[in-house]
């Protein structure tokens, strides 16, 4: 799809579909062709029909068996292009549901893998229910152009360009007239649905307003409940309804006019064809000026032309009503194209965590799962075409680093900090001082302005953003639990990790006891968010899953701010027992928590104001001292 961004958005899908299946799109034009024969051979047939009844009645030299013969005639070549013609129909239409859907299950993969290599920057700009829209909304609207429209347009212009055809043989006079209203039907489509589709585009969005205005209410509707704020929430939900309603009923409107009025000039059409086909029949004017004696207009002609007319106009409707389809489609391939164009999170890193082990001479090499003994960083070098192997012990340096969510906006100023294998490193301040944003650093889920962020002595940038989230475990304040069992969502941490492992990340984070009451204990299944289980136990499953990632730098994000002090209490003892060994960066929400860090770093609208130990800084009688003295939670 890349390939055809120049292109608008609904050529590009139109193109990608065929070219993606490009044997499957032929056979259905072949199918159409021989589904259109039927419609063709009617008015043909009918007419040679009706000039042989005419025969037979007006030539008495005509026989009754010659009439029926050729009437018979006629008739079985009419039942054999209906055969061929719903041969083809039900081979087109089988084809193309089969095609259309392999190619609509590979567009949502598509679309969701990219979904995935998105940069987290692209979620913080964009609302979730916006995004739910373009898979749920957007992307049927895809699915309607491909499996429905586009066939049902391919019929009717074969047959509308088949009938032209057939009527311009039988009668250049009838047909201009014929033409005269298509013009007519072509004008009214133009203004009628042209009104139509814009508002079907604007429609479009509006849905996704108002689905990702229903997820945030769902979200946060326990504090909709506790503030009683659940008629605001209705009178924001009935104003945006309202904006949906006004242009769904003004798409519709326009879209509910446009075949009444199509079908009337349809009708006119038709007593027009029969009433000027009349009159050339009974002057005996023939159907081009200057054509011999026998191009006079017949009743066969007439016969014959008159369904035409109806087949002509009906598909000149469709095709006009198709018009409200294909604008919905424009609206839905946009939205579609406009994610799948987004960036890719960019990975220029090139150095990677590989399993290792010490050698005789006490060097690390790259081995095997059954012999690896650590974790090492494999460094090639581009100059000397020579490999390094650093061993991960979770040193983290960052030296006078910036950043910024936006250019006018510094969030981080001159950030300097150590933090040494095994130490703890604690971060204090009021929201916004750039707590979480540090460590969003440490992620690469953004990357730094100015300055050096060093891991193990290697450069950050240089490292592959899968290979450096893996050296790193997270316990965030706002637990993710995801459907499944208690087991699955420990896996999580490590998708090879056995049952004994995640067993054991769960005795490691104090999980086990509550798991062990559970009617199905590490099979019980949780869905929701984990709703039936408390807070407390969320975390703690957090905690395990961080446990069985076995990851040497741990970052902890007031993972204890939600929850009471008795639980706090059993939640910091998983966490103790995980932070041996680690280096660790805590976030703090409650004091009390980090008395025992190695560094504590206090710190105010993005800058680092006092570091030191818990008896240094209150030595020092600052900041940290005010809020430790003042009060034991920082609010």
């Amino acid at each position: 799809m890349n390939k055809n961004k120049k292109k608008s958005p609904l050529i590009r899908i139109l193109f990608d579909y065929i070219k993606m299946h490009r044997w499957a799109f032929l056979v259905s034009v072949v199918c159409i062709f021989f589904c259109v024969v039927g419609n063709i051979a009617a008015p043909l047939c009918l007419s040679n029909v009706t000039d042989a009844l005419n025969r037979y009645i007006v030539d008495k030299s005509v026989t009754y068996e010659t009439t029926v013969n050729e009437i018979l005639s006629y008739i079985y070549v009419l039942i054999a292009c209906y055969v061929v013609s719903i041969c083809g129909n039900f081979t087109y239409s089988q084809v193309t549901a089969i095609a259309g859907q392999k190619y609509m299950n590979d567009l949502r993969r598509h679309l969701f893998s990219h979904m995935e290599d998105l940069p987290i920057r692209y979620f913080d700009r964009n609302d979730k229910g916006d995004i739910m829209s373009v898979y749920i909304n957007d992307v049927d609207t895809v699915r309607q152009l491909i499996i429905q429209s586009l066939n049902t347009i391919m019929i009717c212009f074969i047959t509308f360009v088949s009938v032209l055809v057939m009527m311009i043989l039988f009668s250049v006079y009838l047909t201009l007239i014929v033409l005269v209203g298509a013009a007519a039907m072509i004008f009214v489509t133009i203004h009628v649905g042209g009104r139509s589709s814009k508002n079907f585009i604007a429609q479009q969005k509006m849905i996704g307003r108002q689905e990702g205005f229903v997820e945030e209410m769902m979200i946060g509707l326990k504090v909709i409940k506790s503030f009683c704020h659940e008629e605001e929430s209705k009178k924001d939900f009935d104003k945006i309804n309202h904006e949906l309603q006004d242009v769904g009923t003004k798409a519709n409107s326009y879209a509910n006019i446009l075949m009444p009025i199509l079908g009337n000039i349809g009708n006119f059409l038709y007593v027009l064809v029969a009433l000027v086909g009349s009159i050339l029949f009974v002057n005996h004017i023939p159907n081009v000026a200057g054509l011999p004696e026998n191009a006079e207009m017949s009743i066969g002609i007439i016969v014959a032309f008159l369904p035409m007319v109806k087949q002509f106009t009906n598909n000149t409707a469709e095709i006009s009503n198709q018009v409200n389809s294909i604008a919905m489609a424009v609206g839905g391939t946009s939205r579609v194209c406009q994610m799948l164009d987004e960036k890719k999170e960019i990975d220029d890193g090139y150095v990677t965590l590989v399993r290792a082990r010490y050698d005789e001479n006490h060097n690390i090499v790259e081995c095997d799962e059954k012999e690896q003994t650590i974790w090492a960083w494999k460094h090639p070098h581009s100059a000397t075409h020579d490999v390094t192997y650093t061993l991960l012990e979770g040193d983290i340096r960052m030296f006078d680093v910036d950043f910024a969510y936006n250019p006018d906006k510094v969030v981080l100023h001159n950030i300097t900090l150590y933090a040494k294998p095994g130490q703890k490193v604690a971060f204090v301040g009021a929201t916004g001082a750039g707590k979480t944003t540090i460590t969003n650093l440490l992620n690469r889920f953004y990357d730094i302005a100015d300055g050096k962020i060093r891991y193990d002595g290697i450069n950050i940038n240089k490292i592959c953003k899968k290979d450096l989230r893996r050296s790193l475990g997270m316990v965030l304040q706002d637990t993710n639990l995801f459907s499944g069992t208690i087991m699955d969502n420990i896996r999580y941490g490590k998708l090879d990790a056995t049952d004994e492992e995640c067993i054991a990340a769960a005795k490691l984070a104090n999980a086990d006891s509550f798991i062990s009451r559970l009617p199905k204990g590490y099979d019980t299944y949780i869905t929701n968010d984990g709703g039936n289980l408390s807070q407390g136990q969320r975390q703690l499953l957090s905690i395990a899953r961080a446990a069985v990632n076995n990851a040497p730098v741990l970052i902890l994000d007031e993972a204890t701010s939600s929850i009471d002090t008795r639980t706090e209490k059993i939640v910091t003892e998983g966490m103790d027992n995980l932070m041996k060994g680690r280096t660790v960066f805590v976030i703090a929400h409650r004091l009390s928590t980090i008395q025992n860090a190695d560094v504590i770093m206090v710190l105010d609208h993005g800058r680092i104001i006092e570091r030191g130990t818990h008896e240094e800084l209150i030595a020092q009688k600052g900041t940290y001292y005010q809020l430790y003295t003042g009060a034991f939670e920082l609010e």
